[in-house]
């Protein structure tokens, strides 16, 4: 491990926009996120927040679309929090980190990489200029998905107030069989309803779709969510005819953490029986995510967090079919996982969408290479 410098650098900066609500503060936290970045800081680094705004009630953390926010611009991370109020029509946000110089950084941790070639490889946040552009995407193109695909939202398949999901139906069909989607965001960000426009594909295809939200970390680690997505598939079975489903043929999909949580499915001897998994880019391997800050927020620190957690030590049930994919432009460590573990688990090799990043890998899932592989692999 490097070592680092004793004394650490002080940095602070601040990002105003104009307005007192949510959208406000979601603007200004990338603006600031953006500034911190310049200053060769990044999220790990912060030590403190001040949200500063006319009616400070209007964005307190506890509420759920200001959490969302501030995920979309820090994933995880959270430093103390500051909230003061302020006169005028603006809101502002002022972020403080510590940044400590590292005295080397030349030593492998993982896979032949550094510990700041992991960190790079492992960021697909890095493949483009601007997320908030594809959060703003995501949040359009989902919003009118869901208003437009028949079924039920927002049901509640546990507890937890993220442990819900929306099932799309197709038009004329008598208990379809079920495709479950899990959205990604590194187990710390997003919702379904920014994926919802990722499942119009296979409801056209004859198939209710269970569009599935969980518990975000640091709040929800990774074992509980895998808890949560167990939880949400016995539903889906107990349910089955109340909800009009033939959950026999269960199939399951998911993007980056959600490839992941697909993959771990597939093996997973306490969840129902699986006709298929689909892992999209999905975080495959973690030990990968244990040399870095994101590793104890999830609740991966240890071999033992990574035998338990991690798809890559495990094998498929029988009968599952498996088919993975990967986007052309991702980074070679996130090919290498989907990769590997088709390999190990006798899979055909991945799927490369030429040109696809991370994030527009997904899209593929409203028409072409994906969504068919998606099909054939339902056996449609």
């Amino acid at each position: 491990m490097a070592g680092w410098d004793s004394e650490a650098r002080p940095i602070e900066v601040e990002a105003t926009c104009e307005g007192r609500g949510v959208s406000a503060l979601a603007r200004a936290l990338i603006l600031a996120g953006g500034k911190l970045a310049a200053a060769g800081a990044a999220p790990p680094q912060m030590s403190q927040m001040i949200w500063r705004a006319p009616n400070p009630a209007a964005i307190h953390p506890a509420r759920r679309e200001v959490d969302l926010a501030r995920r979309e611009a820090f994933a995880g991370f959270r430093p103390p929090l500051l909230l003061e109020q302020c006169a005028g029509d603006e809101i502002q946000v002022v972020l403080r980190a510590l940044v400590a110089a590292p005295i080397s950084d030349d030593q492998s941790v993982y896979q032949g990489y550094t510990r700041a070639q992991l960190a790079a490889q492992m960021s697909p946040r890095a493949q483009v200029p601007d997320m908030s552009a594809v959060f703003a995407k995501w949040t359009a193109d989902g919003a009118a998905a869901r208003a437009r695909l028949p079924g039920g939202l927002d049901i509640a398949y546990g507890p937890h107030r993220d442990q819900i999901l929306d099932l799309y139906r197709p038009a004329g069909v008598v208990r379809p069989p079920v495709w479950v989607f899990i959205h990604g965001g590194y187990w710390q960000a997003s919702t379904k309803d920014q994926h919802a426009q990722f499942c119009t594909g296979m409801v056209e295809a004859g198939y209710a779709v269970a569009n599935i939200d969980y518990g975000l970390a640091p709040q929800t680690p990774l074992a509980r969510i895998v808890e949560q997505l167990r939880a949400a598939l016995w539903f889906l079975v107990r349910e089955a005819d109340a909800l009009g489903v033939d959950a026999s043929r269960l199939h399951v999909s998911g993007h980056s953490a959600g490839g992941h949580l697909a993959a771990f499915m597939a093996c997973d001897p306490l969840c129902p029986p699986l006709a298929s998994a689909h892992p999209l880019s999905g975080v495959l391997f973690l030990e990968s995510l244990m040399h870095l800050p994101m590793g104890k927020i999830l609740g991966v620190t240890t071999l033992d967090d990574v035998a338990q957690l991690s798809p890559h030590g495990m094998r498929p049930r029988s009968g599952v079919r498996l088919a993975f994919a990967i986007g052309g432009a991702e980074s070679d460590e996130f090919k290498r996982q989907s990769v590997d573990l088709a390999r190990a688990w006798g899979a055909a090799a991945p799927l490369i969408t030429p040109g696809a990043n991370h994030f527009t890998l997904p899209e593929g899932l409203r028409g072409g290479a994906l969504l068919a592989q998606a099909k054939e692999l339902c056996g449609i």
